[in-house]
């Protein structure tokens, strides 16, 4: 069964998770609406440096993290210098690192969302006198709301996941830094499997409704387009 400390950490798991997706969605949303409209030559290094996480081990991603946040690190010193102190090692520091590693969860659904609204409702609403602000809340967001749905589910998932960026960056700090994932390899770590097990099958779990809710997203919110 689930003692005191899993709880502890399920609990930091949900704010950390949480915390993030919504971060993700403020920084994501308007990123991924330039990507899907801009022609500027820098689009393709961008879209390159917000999909790294994909492909590097995260375990390179969170040493990278830790020594640019760290004392000597460019982060660092200017988190010192601004009196926020270090962010290694701390609840901040696992968010900034979790927006990091998922920012391509979030950010390429939505722009595929908005690249397939097409210019169509975009030039209906500027005939309609709208601003190009009005018709981003009024048009296009309504018109990605699927997409906009599936990142944040993506990003949630992602981050209650992750292990090697969150090892890295905030070590193994019990009721600070000790999420599920590193809950997990503690309880391995002293052989007690018991634990290990209903922490891990709580995340089996999770991770089939998480498929079973993008299957249903995908099936019910198809992408819509309308005719010019």
């Amino acid at each position: 069964m689930l003692d005191a400390d899993d709880l502890a950490a399920i609990r930091l798991t949900l704010e950390l998770a949480t915390m993030t997706t919504v971060v993700l969605l403020l920084l994501g949303t308007p990123l991924a609406w330039w990507l899907s409209r801009t022609r500027s030559r820098w689009k393709g290094p961008l879209e390159a440096v917000v999909s790294l996480p994909l492909v590097l081990p995260p375990t390179v991603l969170g040493f990278y993290l830790l020594i640019t946040m760290g004392p000597h690190g460019p982060i660092g010193a200017l988190t010192r210098t601004l009196g926020l102190g270090h962010l290694p090692f701390t609840f901040p520091g696992l968010v900034v690192a979790s927006v990091i590693y998922s920012l391509p969860f979030v950010v390429q659904p939505i722009q595929n969302a908005f690249e397939a609204i097409g210019e169509g409702p975009m030039e209906v609403a500027a005939t309609l006198r709208a601003s190009p602000l009005d018709a981003f809340f009024t048009v296009a967001l309504p018109l990605a709301r699927p997409g906009i749905l599936t990142a944040a589910i993506l990003g949630f998932a992602h981050t209650v996941g992750e292990f090697g960026v969150i090892l890295m960056m905030g070590g193994n700090i019990p009721g600070v830094t000790r999420v599920v994932s590193v809950q997990i390899y503690s309880r391995v770590e002293a052989m007690e499997y018991t634990h290990a097990h209903w922490l891990s099958g709580g995340l089996v779990v999770f991770a089939f409704f998480v498929l079973l809710a993008l299957q249903r997203l995908k099936g019910t919110h198809a992408p819509r387009r309308l005719r010019p």
